[in-house]
C-alpha cells in the first residue's frame, strides 16, 4: 500500500494509544495531536490524506478546526465524538466534515471508513477503466458498459455506480454514499440512495444472470465481484 498519512486528533490518550496502534498495524502512518491548537500546526507543516478529529478536544473545538482547514484544504476529514444527537453531527458537517461516527466504535468500522477513502484517493489519481465482472466504465469517456451494452446513466447515477465500483466489496453506508455523490451539506432524506439504487440495478442488473448491486440490511449497498 502507497503511503497513506492520517492525522489523529484526540485527546484521550488511552484512546488515542489505542486507535494510534490499530492504524500503525493496518499499514497507515499516523501523527497525533491532543489539542486544536497542535493540530492546525501539524497540517500546516504536514501532508496528510485524512484526518480523525475529535470534536471536544481543548484549545480550539473539533468544529472550529474542521471550519479553519475548510477555508484551505478539501482533506476528508472524519469526525470522533461521543455526542449522538443530530445537531452535533450536522453542525460537524456543515463545518465541512465529510463522515461522522459516534463514540463507542468498534475499530473495524472506523477501518472500513478509512478504507472508502484510502480507495477513493488511489483512484482518484487514475482515470482509466474500472472493470468489474463484465461492468465497465470507461472514466475518460463517461461511458458504462455490461457485457459490451452501453447503459445510459444520469450524473448522480453515473456517480453513485462509480463510487461502489471503486470500493467493490465493500459495504457503503447510505451516509457515505449521500457525502460522496450529493455533498456533505445535503440535508435531504436519506431514502434518496435506494431511489437511486433502484434506478441503478434496473439498468444494469435487470435482464442479467448475475446481479451485481447487493444490500446488505440495516448496512448499505456493495458491488461484488472481481
Amino acid at each position: 500500500m502507497k503511503e497513506f498519512k492520517i492525522l489523529l486528533v484526540e485527546d484521550e490518550k488511552q484512546m488515542s494509544m489505542f486507535i494510534e496502534m490499530e492504524l500503525s498495524h493496518e499499514g497507515y502512518k499516523v501523527d497525533v495531536a491532543y489539542d486544536g491548537i497542535d493540530a492546525l500546526n501539524k497540517i500546516d507543516n504536514n501532508d496528510y490524506n485524512l484526518i480523525l478529529l475529535d470534536l471536544m478536544i481543548p484549545g480550539i473545538n473539533g468544529t472550529e478546526v474542521c471550519r479553519r482547514i475548510r477555508q484551505f484544504s478539501s482533506i476528508p476529514i472524519i469526525m470522533l465524538t461521543a455526542k449522538s444527537e443530530v445537531s452535533d453531527k450536522v453542525l460537524g458537517l456543515d463545518a465541512g466534515a465529510n463522515d461522522y461516527l459516534t463514540k463507542p466504535f468498534a475499530i473495524e468500522e472506523l477501518l472500513a471508513r478509512i478504507r472508502v477513502y484510502t480507495r477513493s484517493n488511489d483512484l482518484a489519481k487514475d482515470i482509466s477503466d474500472i472493470k468489474v465482472a463484465d461492468i465497465v466504465m470507461d472514466r475518460k469517456a463517461h461511458r458504462v458498459l455490461r457485457a459490451g451494452q452501453e447503459i445510459e446513466l444520469t450524473k448522480k447515477e453515473y456517480q453513485l455506480l462509480e463510487m461502489l465500483l471503486i470500493n467493490k466489496n465493500v459495504v457503503l453506508t447510505r451516509e457515505q454514499l449521500i457525502e460522496s455523490v450529493w455533498g456533505y451539506d445535503y440535508l435531504g432524506d436519506t431514502n434518496v440512495v435506494d431511489v437511486f439504487i433502484r434506478y441503478l440495478r434496473s439498468k444494469i442488473d435487470e435482464g442479467f444472470n448475475q446481479k451485481l448491486i447487493a444490500t446488505v440490511r440495516g448496512v448499505g449497498y456493495v458491488i461484488k465481484g472481481e
